[in-house]
């Protein structure tokens, strides 16, 4: 005598149940074009996956770090294009101060001049994100401090930056400095003072001594010259490297696409497949499982 037993029963409910699972989780890669939802769907897979993912978010952050870095040049370009207004300007006046102007037109070439150098200042102390531009790492305090003479005039000029450019990482083994160096900072303290020096002598209508300014207030606008050509080169790599980022991401999407992505034909021949077994399972489980001990007798 043959009698179906409780494991033989526990056998076939458990190969329905597996094949049921198999068809809800193929139907929902379907719906939702996803292979992995959970790390034992492909371990291999999944941990190709994490590693991807580590490496998109640090190129999410060298992402970052390249906008700040951008904007920080290009704010320092535009200080620096102020400043180099100033000294053109500056060196029209001292050109036409040179000549044969009368005494009121050399004071009102100095008032002219008195307000550059106002103009030099602000600019000098300008900020970005709080933070003094041109300041070199002490960007918390003003870099330019100046000396006043009793009607408010300024006098001097002291530096009180330093000479360090802070690093910004723009990738697994790039780096830029951003900020304009130790020499332009102090050149433009320097040009601050030839200013002064330009303005002191159109006041006392001293055309030679206005002549004697030319040749450092060509000196100080040649350095702003050479740092806006800097500025251009520090954007132009930035730029470039902002590219290569992208490109990476770009192909670490299609690498993690191809790894999470269901291939949707393939997926539909399954989903048939487990179907037509789980219907077949089924059909099997009901003769089974109805069977009677009568069945079995002969």
């Amino acid at each position: 005598m043959r009698v179906p037993t409780n494991s033989a029963s526990e056998s076939v409910i458990k190969q329905i149940q597996n094949l049921a699972a198999r068809q809800s989780q193929l139907q929902t890669q379907l719906a939702t074009n996803q292979r992995i939802f959970l790390p034992s769907d492909d371990p291999s897979a999944a941990g190709r996956v994490l590693t991807m993912e580590n490496e998109r978010a640090q190129l999410q952050q060298f992402e970052r770090n390249a906008g700040t870095a951008l904007e920080i040049s290009q704010s320092s370009f535009a200080g620096l294009k102020g400043l180099k207004s100033i000294s053109d300007r500056a060196g029209e006046i001292a050109t036409l101060g040179s000549g044969t102007a009368s005494p009121d037109a050399l004071r009102a070439y100095g008032a002219e001049v008195n307000q550059l150098i106002e103009q030099a200042l602000q600019t000098g102390n300008s900020r970005f994100r709080n933070d003094y531009l041109f300041a070199g790492t002490a960007t918390d305090a003003e870099p330019y401090t100046v000396t006043r003479d009793p009607s408010g005039q300024i006098t001097a000029v002291v530096y009180a930056g330093n000479s360090n450019q802070a690093s910004i990482q723009l990738s697994e083994s790039a780096s830029i400095q951003p900020g304009t160096n130790g020499a332009t900072n102090l050149g433009i303290r320097d040009l601050m003072t030839h200013l002064i020096s330009l303005r002191d002598a159109l006041a006392a209508g001293d055309a030679d001594a206005v002549t004697a300014t030319r040749p450092s207030l060509e000196a100080s606008e040649d350095l702003l010259v050479n740092s806006l050509s800097e500025r251009g080169a520090i954007d132009m790599r930035i730029e470039v490297n902002q590219a290569q980022q992208l490109a990476r991401s770009d192909n670490l999407d299609k690498l993690v696409s191809y790894e999470v992505d269901a291939d949707l034909p393939e997926t539909v021949v399954k989903l048939s497949q487990t179907a037509t077994a789980y219907e077949a399972a089924l059909s099997s489980a009901t003769k089974i499982l109805q069977m009677s001990l009568l069945d079995y007798l002969r």
